[in-house]
């Protein structure tokens, strides 16, 4: 990864922006390279890899598929018979006994969500079930009002024993959408490491696990600007890491000169300002999912105070006016060139 210091840097690309694989053309035009982008989890989701076999790089995109699939119909809100959706009807009435994998997953949440000073919080969705992005639809004042009283993840309780779930107060819902994508790819990554797949990435949505590098060379990834769609803000050689990016330009619509997005503040019920994108580097792509998640929703001060707690990670943030700053271990691109 880059190195360097913390700096402020204004792109001049404007603030809206995404992670874009650059060599993402060059993968297809490779004989021994396959790939595919479905669309699932209310997104898309995608593979690419090298494989020497053919028949081992098809069965291998077809199990990460596979994968990305069973944990949606794990834990998608909108799946009415999925676990989480089971969970949200039963805990604030009894204990709602979870599988394994779920209870582990929100008591991850739950860690995280103490690291951030509830920055990150899976009961967002008390108010977040209220916005419906494609009809351009929000909660009123009133109902954020009422509702936001019911963020907070410490109504949470688990047993471990029992591998239970119990709200601690009526009307609390949780939606893991801030962290599964990273769990799908950081899932699906490790099922090709377990086929003897060596150059990998896969991508659902703003959350991509890189696998090794590119046949010797990194991995070149771009943040680009999504109001120009194309545009590359910034460009970061990676390699065998995980990187994700929060953005208002996800899931939003505007209204009266104010955007409207998915990343809810959850002290305040409504969508958290400031920062439009913040990007996250690191070995473990759910952690770097909540974690860039979280530093959108603290902003750049706290959020990179926070980065820079946590050895291997690093982020790159994008605040409301456009300015770019970078975390201690990454360098500007002014800083870079002078060397």
């Amino acid at each position: 990864m880059l190195n360097g210091q913390k700096t402020k840097h204004n792109s001049g690309l404007g603030p809206r922006l995404a992670t874009l694989l650059l060599l993402l053309p060059c993968v297809q035009a490779l004989a021994d390279w396959v790939g595919e982008a479905r669309p699932m989890m209310g997104t898309e989701v995608s593979v690419y890899l090298w494989s020497d076999e053919p028949d081992l790089g098809r069965q291998a995109l077809e199990e990460v598929f596979a994968e990305a699939e069973r944990i949606n119909r794990l834990m998608s809100t909108y799946i009415d018979g999925s676990e989480i959706s089971e969970i949200n009807r039963l805990a604030a009435e009894q204990p709602a006994v979870a599988g394994e994998e779920l209870f582990r997953l929100i008591q991850r949440s739950l860690d995280i969500s103490d690291l951030t000073h509830g920055a990150f919080d899976i009961t967002y969705d008390s108010v977040g079930q209220h916005y419906n992005f494609r009809e351009r639809q929000r909660p009123d004042a009133g109902t954020v009002e009422a509702e936001k009283e019911k963020i907070d993840y410490r109504y949470i309780q688990l047993d471990e024993a029992l591998s239970s779930v119990t709200f601690l107060k009526e009307g609390v819902r949780i939606n893991l959408g801030g962290i599964a994508k990273g769990y799908v790819v950081e899932r699906g990554v490790n099922i090709l490491r377990g086929l003897g797949i060596q150059h990998a990435i896969v991508t659902a949505g703003g959350d991509s696990r890189l696998l090794g590098d590119r046949r010797g060379r990194p991995w070149m990834v771009g943040i680009r600007d999504p109001r120009e769609e194309g545009q590359v803000a910034i460009s970061v050689p990676l390699a065998d890491e995980a990187i994700s990016t929060s953005g208002d330009y996800e899931r939003f619509f505007d209204e009266d000169g104010v955007r409207y997005h998915h990343i809810i503040r959850p002290s305040t019920g409504m969508p958290a300002g400031g920062v439009h994108s913040a990007t996250v580097f690191g070995p473990d792509a759910v952690f770097t999912d909540a974690l860039s998640t979280s530093v959108f929703v603290m902003g750049v001060e706290q959020g990179l105070t926070l980065i820079a707690t946590l050895p291997d990670y690093e982020s790159i943030v994008i605040d409301s006016d456009g300015s770019v700053y970078y975390s201690d271990g990454l360098q500007t691109p002014a800083d870079a060139a002078s060397e």
